[in-house]
């Protein structure tokens, strides 16, 4: 696979690969308008004729290092989300292969809320999910409902969240223990001023700890504050591989056209 200066600047210096994604295309079937056949409502037993394939990435390739926070942007649809749920294995490439020195973490499935379950029950229950021992969990508890600024809510079940109260708590359970690898989808984009601000910063401290993390969001602004590269991805290509400013600054300059 062709690698860009940057990424050749960091094999040179001996830094450690943690995440090679090589000429990897995903595509998959939805149904567009099909209509169930005759005496069937399942999906199985639809009409093909609303069957149409989507080629959601492209022939992506990219190698991250360890110690690198990498942020992923690009209009709705463009393949984002695809390609972290890529590396963390939750979709399968059609082609093309993805290398990853640890289990990546997807902020929001390693740590998934149960609605029925208050916060309290599933700070806990998300800790033993990323491999906390409940006395860890003891000690970290306080912490994480402080981060995600619910102290008053924590007893309440979850179906009382508002989105974006339920996606602080994901972050702040996902963000508690520090991955080797982190993918965050949008988490970001959530809470108030105060919060991105401290989302930021635990994604700094993740990163001095020698992980990697992924960041996909639609703020530019905290791609710049947090992310030493940027990739843009664009119809399901890669667009645009290096410098978060010059990245962002063509995709400003493309999504203006």
């Amino acid at each position: 696979m062709d690698v860009t200066d940057e990424e050749q600047l960091m094999l040179d210096s001996g830094t450690r690969p943690t995440i090679i994604v090589d000429d990897v295309h995903v595509r998959y079937r939805t149904y567009a308008s099909g209509k169930p056949s005759e005496g069937g409502k399942s999906l199985a037993s639809r009409s093909t004729r609303g069957v149409r394939e989507v080629h959601a990435l492209k022939g992506v390739s990219f190698t991250a290092f360890q110690g690198e926070s990498i942020g992923v942007i690009g209009h709705n649809g463009s393949g984002k989300s695809t390609l972290l749920r890529t590396v963390a294995g939750l979709t399968p490439a059609s082609s093309g292969v993805v290398y990853a020195e640890d289990q990546p973490a997807l902020l929001g499935v390693n740590a998934a809320l149960l609605n029925e379950l208050s916060g309290d029950k599933n700070v806990r229950l998300g800790g033993l999910a990323l491999g906390f021992s409940e006395a860890e969990m003891r000690e970290k508890y306080g912490s994480i409902v402080e981060f995600a600024g619910l102290e008053e809510f924590i007893q309440y079940p979850m179906r009382t969240y508002s989105s974006g109260m339920s996606a602080r708590l994901r972050f702040a359970i996902a963000a508690s223990k520090n991955h080797s690898i982190l993918l965050i989808d949008e988490a970001l984009s959530v809470g108030d001023k105060k919060f991105r601000k401290k989302s930021e910063q635990r994604i700094k401290e993740m990163q001095k700890a020698a992980g990697t993390v992924m960041l996909v969001s639609h703020s530019i602004s905290t791609i710049l504050e947090a992310c030493s590269r940027v990739l843009w991805i664009d119809k399901g290509n890669l667009r645009m591989n290096g410098d978060p400013k010059e990245v962002c600054e063509a995709y400003l300059g493309h999504a203006n056209q």
